[in-house]
Formats: structure tokens, C-alpha cells, sequence
């Protein structure tokens, strides 16, 4: 059973077996044989989402669940090694791939319980041409260490070290020695690898290995030749390079396929090897995937189970995938692949946000001994959506602040240390390194504030620099949606949890918060504009950010005079979507922001200022200050930094009950909004206006 991850048993669970035990052929954690889903040909599993769902971690749990018990192999293609060349190795004989594959073979090539250690002579060899093809003015101690580290991918035991030096030395030697010019120098380091191979080993298998580039297109049965082309290609770039590497990735899995035939390989290896691709939008990945695709929609099998990790939902790579959410493949997954459709033969798993109850488990299993309020951890699952990443991170700075802190948004102020040799930094940065794009965090940072395009725009023209503009704009939209954050309608930033992690590190900008004032007014101007054709829809907006800047007469004002005339569903969202204007900790007595502390919300909310309150003249005063209390009492419940007030909710409830009470075509809508938001509130979720699924003509006043 998996240990620590929750939400993911449909990947890692035993009984009945989750996706991972069915197609290793192994029960995660034991050196336990399972019956494959897939016995004949496997699919290349792709975990798929957005930053903080947690495809790190499945990856890594994966390889804690299956080391020493099968080969198993992780590689993060953003790490700075797969990069660029080290700086002594000419560009032209390194690539990503290549420095892939030489990693991904010294993971695989650990003994296992019950099996020693697995040898790669066919990717060795090939790698040894591939690095040759940048000797020609090298001194002999960078050839003899490149040499060695490849060499060593052939070592199957002690007894060979002494070898894989001699055999570095002696490639060195060759190359050194022989005559100036490309050709010479790659035909002495290929003549002396596969001098190397057949004199080192006497096996059929390494014997069989040293001439299988004979079968390299061209070579002409040549196994020298085939190694010197398949330098040349990947020395020139482009799609040679590519036909190159596919050939590398063929060795590779050539090797591993090696290592399981014959009778006592078979009795010892239980299960299928396993690699781990994490990041694998970046280089290697995508050519890493599409070699292994290409090679099995070819007819050329191999029984390696591949599990990647994408960010985004990975259409444009792998378009004719089959795309299943992450319980449907709980029990079986269902795949059959297009035969002839490479990208078909991929499995793409979407990974959900964690529930409720896994967020319940995660803060109680990190705060221990700690007392938690009752409603934080219904609270943390509502601001962070169910993203992993966000809970986790929540739950630890809880722990190490609780009980001196009273919300979640001190809870994201406050300094967490995530490990004792590490400094302190508030969650909220740490969040925001991880969740979203680091070139791009000041421009996303002004631009949350956004609804659409324009009001990106205006943005954009007040608060960045000039040389962004409307295509700057456009092209950080599609980075989001490529990036798997979901869009939402009148939202630039569509999820809610890096929307307000956005806007609070916006506020905190300056200590007299002169960006969040400029941003807010700037858009204010924006929607002001009352004599367009969809007034209504942008004076919402505009309230939306007036009450961000804490003026509340302008929202109240609109609500109460239109509750008698709009239609009630309407009003209901209205009054949702201006009291989702964000509020921070810094407002002074009449709301407005400054570099204080304090939330008057409640105080308005429960009406302890209505006595002090001037309501405006003609108007119904009664109205006023009931939909001047119920304004205050949704923006604070409706506030994914603040726990939830019970007395707020209670008053909530009972301001919509008189409401309703004033409306009777609107009666049965402001009934069940009496009911649900108070109820969604306290259960840690969020407050939706009644959906069109709602009978409009209900007159009878139930619930």
C-alpha cells in the first residue's frame, strides 16, 4: 500500500490491485509477482495537470515502491544537467537524450533482489561513438573520463572496474594517436570499443550485443560502419539527430529486453522494468516519448513499463492518446492503442485535486499533537482547491504557528522553514515559486487582477513595463492554459487558489500597497464606463474592485436598488461576484485599505454599526441596511483566507430569509441561498448562486 501520498490508491493500491502493480507485474513495496493488464504490449503512462498536483511525488512514491525489487530509473528532465554540455564537451556530440539515456541505464543497472546487475553493451557502444564524434582536439584525460563513465554501464560485477579502466586508457590511447581529422579519430574510438566489447566478454549475449549495429541503415552489415554513421548523424542535428537518438533509445530497450530473455533470467526478474520521466514537457522528454511511441506503433516491442509526468494536459504531444481521469483506471484502464497512430500508444492519466477528507488527514498527520480549529482543514480545502502542493505547505505552516495565528492568510504571511538547515520565507513565496511560471511571476502578479483581455491590457499599460503589450498578453494566456491552470469566465488567472496567492503577493508589494491601489483604480476607470451597451456587466466589475478598495457605499447602493427589479437569479450572482473582491488585513475603520491590521466585516455583518451608519435620504432604510449587512456578511464568508464565523453565518442565514420574504417571485431562490450558503460556508466550501438547473417558477418556498 502506498505510504504517504493520499488521493492516489487508484495507482499504488494491492487489493483490488491499483494501475501500477497491474502493469509491472509486481505489488508495490513487496517481491511479489501480479498478473499483467497488458501482457503483450504495455502503454506509455503519462500523468497529466497542472503545477502542485503532485506527478513529482507520485513518481517519486513509484520509485520508492519498486526500488531493489525491479530495475527502476527517475530523471527530472528540467534538472540542469540535461540543459546543456558540460564545458569542455563540443554541442555538436551532446544532446539531452543522449545525457538521458546514460543516466536513466546507471539507475536500471542496480542489482535487484534476486538478480544481479543488468549490462547496456548495445547503448554502451553507441554512446562511445556518439562522444567520439567530439575527440578531435580533446586531451587524453577528458577522453579516458568520458570513456570510463560509459564504460561502466557494461560492469557486471566488482571484477570489472579494473577493466573499464584499461579499456578507457586504451580508447584514449587510440584516439590520441591517431592521425588528424574527424574520420581517423571516431574510427579509432569505434574499432576500439568494439575491440573492447568482444575481447572482454565471451558470452553469446555481449557477443551478440558488439555487432548489433550491423542492422544501423547503411552500415551494409558493418558494425563499425553502422557505429561511425550513427556518429555522423547525430553529429549534423536536426531530424538526423532525432533518427540518431530513436536508434540510442532502441539500444537501450534492445539491453533491458537482453536481460530478461533466456529461462534463468526470466526465473529471477519478477516484473517489468521501470522508467520514471518527471517534467517530460522539457528536454529529453518529448524525445525520450516519441522514440519509444514511434518504436512500438512499428512492431518493435519491448517490456519496459514508462510512466511520464507532464505539465498541462499534453493535447498538442499527444493528440490520439488515450486520455483517462485518474479513477477510471482504478481498476482496469481500458487502453487499446491505433496501430496506426504512434501518440495512441500512450495512456494519458489527468490527476485530480485531493478531497475534502484527504485534506482532513493531511493537516491532522502534520500537525499531530498540535490543536487545529475545527474548520481549518474544511478551510485549506477550499482556498487551495484540493492542489497537494498548496495543502501540504498549509498544513507545515500550521504547525509550526498555530495557535498564534487565527487565519489562512497569516497562515501564507507567516515565515515557514521546510527543513532545519533551511531560512524561513513566507508560504505564500514559496507557493508561488512552485506554481507558476518564474520568468513570468511579476507580469501574472498585476495581471490577477484581470478579468478578460482589455482589462489585462489596461493593466498591462499602467502598472508593466511598455515593451509588454496586447500580444504579450495573448501569449501568457495560452501559457497558462498550456500549463494546465484552468481558464474561467471573467477571470484572467482561472484558478482561484494561484489567483489569490497572485493578489495577495500584489498587495504586499510596497508597505503603502501603491501597486494594488493603482491596479484596482486603473481598472475601476476601465469598467466606468456606464454608457456602453453592457453597462450592467461592467458595473459589476467595477463595484468588484471599488469594494477591493474598500468602498462600500457604491455596491450597496447597487444591490438594494436593483433587488426589486432584476431577476433574482441574476442578483444572486451579482452579489456573489462583487463580494469576491479580495480583502486583506490592512483596512482601517471604514474599510479601506491601509498599513494596518483588522476586519470590520463581521462588525457590519452582525449590523453593530448600523446605529452609527447614515443611511442615504429617500431610500427604504430598512432595505438598506439589511442588504449593507448581507454585502459584508458574503464578503467575508466568501473570503478563502478567513475560517468561517458561525454568527456570520447565522445572520446570513437570516437576512436572506427576510429578503425573501420582500420577494415574492424571487421567494424560492433567496430561500435555498438562506440554506446553502450558511451550510457551504461552514463546510469549508464555496458560494454559488442557485444554477439554471433551479425551477425559476418555484413559488412553494421549500428548500
Amino acid at each position: 500500500m502506498h505510504r504517504r501520498l493520499h488521493g492516489r490508491g487508484a495507482l499504488f493500491d494491492t487489493d483490488p490491485p491499483g494501475l501500477a502493480p497491474r502493469l509491472l507485474g509486481l505489488r508495490p513495496y513487496q517481491h511479489r509477482a501480479h498478473p499483467f493488464e497488458h501482457p503483450a504490449e504495455l502503454p506509455f503512462v503519462v500523468l497529466t495537470g497542472a503545477r502542485g498536483l503532485g506527478k513529482s511525488a507520485v513518481l517519486g512514491e513509484l520509485r520508492e515502491a519498486y526500488k531493489g525489487h525491479t530495475p527502476v530509473a527517475l530523471v527530472d528532465c528540467t534538472e540542469r544537467q540535461f540543459a546543456g554540455p558540460p564545458a569542455d564537451r563540443p554541442a555538436e556530440s551532446w544532446s539531452p537524450v543522449a545525457q538521458a539515456l546514460l543516466v536513466i541505464a546507471e539507475q536500471l543497472a542496480e542489482p535487484v533482489t534476486g538478480a544481479g546487475r543488468i549490462t547496456f553493451p548495445r547503448l554502451m557502444s553507441g554512446l562511445v561513438a556518439v562522444a567520439a564524434g567530439g575527440w578531435s582536439d580533446a586531451d587524453s584525460e577528458r577522453i579516458r573520463r568520458e570513456v570510463e563513465r560509459i564504460l561502466l554501464l557494461n560492469e557486471s560485477g566488482s571484477w570489472i572496474s579494473g577493466f573499464a579502466g584499461r579499456w578507457a586508457g586504451k580508447v584514449a590511447a587510440k584516439v590520441v594517436a591517431a592521425a588528424t581529422g574527424t574520420g581517423p579519430f571516431l574510427s579509432g574510438a569505434v574499432e576500439a570499443t568494439l575491440e573492447s566489447v568482444a575481447e572482454g566478454f565471451a558470452s553469446r549475449r555481449h557477443q551478440k550485443a558488439s555487432v548489433w549495429y550491423r542492422t544501423y541503415p547503411n552500415a551494409g552489415g558493418n558494425a563499425k560502419r553502422g557505429l561511425i554513421l550513427l556518429s555522423g548523424h547525430f553529429r549534423a542535428g536536426g531530424t538526423s539527430r532525432e533518427h540518431a537518438e530513436r536508434y540510442l533509445v532502441r539500444a537501450l530497450l534492445a539491453d533491458l529486453t537482453e536481460a530478461y530473455t533466456g529461462v534463468l533470467p526470466r526465473m529471477q526478474r519478477l516484473g517489468r522494468p521501470l522508467v520514471l520521466l518527471d517534467n517530460a514537457q522539457s528536454a529529453p522528454g518529448p524525445g525520450l516519448v516519441e522514440a519509444v511511441l514511434r518504436d512500438r506503433s512499428e512492431g518493435i516491442a519491448d517490456q519496459v513499463a514508462f510512466v511520464g509526468a507532464l505539465r498541462g494536459d499534453g493535447r498538442e504531444a499527444l493528440r490520439n492518446a488515450v486520455r483517462r481521469a485518474l479513477p477510471e483506471v482504478a481498476r482496469r484502464s481500458e487502453w487499446t492503442p491505433d496501430p496506426a497512430v504512434p501518440s495512441s500508444r500512450a495512456l494519458v492519466v489527468s490527476l485530480p485535486p485531493l478531497s475534502p477528507d484527504d485534506t482532513l488527514h493531511i493537516v491532522g498527520a502534520v500537525c499531530g499533537e498540535i490543536p487545529v480549529p475545527p474548520q481549518l482543514p474544511h478551510a485549506t480545502h477550499r482556498l487551495t482547491g484540493g492542489n497537494p502542493l498548496g495543502i501540504g505547505l498549509l498544513a507545515e505552516s500550521a504547525a509550526q504557528h498555530l495557535p498564534q495565528v487565527s487565519s489562512l492568510g497569516e497562515l501564507l504571511t507567516a515565515d515557514v522553514r521546510l527543513s532545519e538547515d533551511a531560512d524561513g520565507c513566507p508560504a505564500y513565496r514559496e507557493l508561488l515559486d512552485r506554481l507558476v511560471p518564474a520568468d513570468r511571476l511579476d507580469e501574472l502578479t498585476v495581471l490577477a487582477a484581470a478579468h478578460d483581455h482589455d482589462s489585462a491590457c489596461a493593466l498591462a499599460a499602467a502598472l508593466l513595463p511598455d515593451d509588454f503589450g496586447p500580444s504579450d498578453v495573448r501569449a501568457l494566456q495560452t501559457r497558462l492554459a498550456q500549463e494546465g491552470l484552468p481558464g474561467a469566465p471573467g477571470r484572467f488567472v482561472g484558478d482561484p487558489f494561484v489567483r489569490t496567492l497572485l493578489l495577495l503577493r500584489l498587495h504586499l508589494r510596497g508597505t503603502d500597497h501603491g501597486a494594488w491601489r493603482t491596479a484596482h483604480e486603473t481598472l475601476i476607470a476601465h469598467y466606468g464606463h456606464d454608457g456602453a451597451a453592457d453597462a450592467p456587466e461592467r458595473s459589476r466589475y467595477r463595484l468588484h474592485h471599488e469594494l477591493a478598495l474598500g468602498t462600500t457605499e457604491s455596491a450597496v447602493a447597487h444591490l438594494r436598488d436593483t433587488f426589486p427589479t432584476l431577476d433574482t437569479r441574476t442578483w444572486l450572482r451579482t452579489l456573489c461576484f462583487i463580494a469576491s473582491a479580495p480583502y486583506f488585513h490592512a483596512h482601517d475603520a471604514e474599510g479601506r485599505d491601509f498599513t494596518g491590521r483588522g476586519d470590520r466585516r463581521a462588525a457590519v455583518a452582525l449590523g453593530r454599526t448600523d446605529a452609527e451608519h447614515e443611511v442615504p435620504q429617500g431610500v427604504d432604510a430598512v432595505l438598506h441596511l439589511r442588504v449593507r449587512r448581507l454585502l459584508h456578511a458574503v464578503w467575508q464568508l466568501a473570503d478563502p483566507l478567513v475560517l468561517p464565523d458561525p454568527k456570520v453565518c447565522d445572520r446570513l442565514r437570516f437576512e436572506l430569509e427576510q429578503l425573501s420574504n420582500q420577494r415574492p417571485a424571487g421567494n424560492a431562490l433567496l430561500w435555498r441561498a438562506s440554506r446553502d450558503w450558511p451550510a457551504a460556508a461552514l463546510a469549508g466550501r464555496l458560494l454559488d448562486a442557485p444554477g439554471d438547473e433551479d425551477d425559476p417558477d418555484d413559488r412553494s418556498g421549500e428548500a
